[in-house]
């Protein structure tokens, strides 16, 4: 894998607040914020950390399904509104369904190491709250193959699909061990929530989360091997951040010690039409993480914090085994001992990830990006972690489908 030709950094974050139900602002039958308000303020969250606007070379938005969601199109042209310098600018759309903010991320530095960018503003943004559950998870239903799969796939599509590697770990490694590692996962969701005042889970008030999470499923309503408390919440959001050369972060007037360094990346695409080869596994993901390591030239264990694509609790697990973290079949063990924590020994999704901080799904690629970001430049708030001298690194995984297009990077502490 080759390294990467100069170097990249990620700065200036904005995460808008994920927006669904379990706020309590929320009301599903009052008229709600779009696209367009959710682009701009994320943008506008962005612009406000430069020094002039004008030094934003290129636009990036990821984003899933506004087509059927929103029923528009042609996101890019909806990067001008943010800021009258923006107008004429290239800009692009990227859509690799729930993974789509990630392939954002790849887009953007791929342009400023191309040197045909030196600052490029990376969007993405998801609204979803604009039908019935039910109808939801038909268009979510797209990120895998439609015409081979939907007809008798179930009616929550996704979650059935996760259902099923949930019950091949049982079968695997245990019912009663894996059980508890989800309802554990669950648990640190929310209490990381909790400290996120942007977390969709941020005002959730159940008292013993882990028997929360042990609910079990109810196959006559749900899927037969999870329960609603397993899934990210249907999210409305966005997030923004830039990618910048050393020269373009001179133009926007940052210093490096409020930015990340981008040091590897992996993106990894599996066929659509095929099945996962094993339930128990995420090779896609897998595939990635390894070009990752190679790019960064560091392993597991250098690294200090992580953010996965936990759209739901068996995904979480999953994900920490794809990364190398732990073993095959330890991820349930590690997370149930505190492991995963945010005082833990692999502090793993801090902000809440996709269950507890939403999963507003073209945009949580570039949340999780920010988020790290905010880590290393030590603005995470009550979500900060100490990240420590000899493990600088952080790695985000967005996913696409049932691991089919999976995009990892990895970042270093600057200062």
């Amino acid at each position: 894998m080759k390294k990467l030709r100069k170097p990249v950094y990620a700065c200036a974050g904005y995460n808008t607040v994920s927006f669904g139900s379990g706020r309590r602002e929320f009301h599903p039958k009052k008229p709600r914020p779009g696209l367009e308000h959710y682009i701009t303020e994320a943008g506008k969250g962005v612009i406000e950390q430069i020094n002039d606007a004008n030094n934003i070379d290129e636009g990036i938005i990821g984003n899933f399904m506004a087509a059927r969601f929103n029923k528009q199109g042609n996101l890019a042209a909806m990067i001008p509104m943010i800021h009258p310098s923006l107008e004429y600018k290239p800009c692009t759309r990227v859509e690799g369904a729930c993974g789509s903010g990630g392939l954002s991320l790849y887009t953007a530095v791929k342009s400023v190491l191309s040197d045909v960018s030196d600052a490029v503003l990376s969007i993405g943004v998801e609204v979803q709250n604009t039908v019935k559950a039910i109808y939801g998870a038909d268009i979510l239903a797209g990120a895998g193959h439609y015409l081979t799969e939907r007809k008798e796939g179930h009616a929550y599509f996704f979650p059935a699909k996760f259902s099923d590697r949930a019950g091949a770990c049982y079968e695997k490694f245990g019912y009663d061990g894996v059980r508890k590692g989800m309802a554990h996962w669950y648990a640190n969701a929310i209490n990381n929530a909790r400290k996120n005042p942007k977390a969709q889970e941020y005002h959730n008030s159940f008292e013993d989360l882990v028997a929360v999470g042990m609910t079990p499923p109810n196959p006559k309503a749900f899927c037969q091997h999870i329960n609603v408390f397993d899934c990210s919440k249907v999210s409305d959001g966005a997030s923004a951040l830039i990618f910048a050369s050393e020269e373009g972060l001179e133009k926007i007037g940052v210093d490096k010690k409020d930015a990340a360094e981008v040091v590897g990346w992996g993106q990894s695409q599996a066929d659509i039409s095929k099945k996962p080869e094993d339930l128990t596994r995420l090779t896609t993901t897998r595939s990635a993480v390894k070009k990752a390591y190679e790019m960064s030239g560091i392993g597991p264990k250098d690294l200090g914090v992580l953010e996965v694509h936990d759209c739901f609790t068996i995904g979480g697990l999953l994900h920490l085994e794809a990364t190398g973290v732990v073993g095959y079949g330890e991820a349930a063990g590690f997370v149930a001992e505190g492991k995963a924590a945010i005082d833990g020994e692999m502090p793993t999704n801090v902000t809440g990830g996709l269950v507890g901080f939403g999963h507003y799904t073209g945009g949580t690629g570039v949340r999780q990006a920010v988020d790290l970001v905010h880590q290393f430049t030590g603005k995470a708030g009550d979500c900060q972690v100490d990240v420590k001298s000899d493990r600088p690194y952080g790695m985000l995984i967005s996913m696409g489908g049932n691991d089919r297009t999976v995009t990892c990077m990895v970042f270093k502490k600057t200062a």
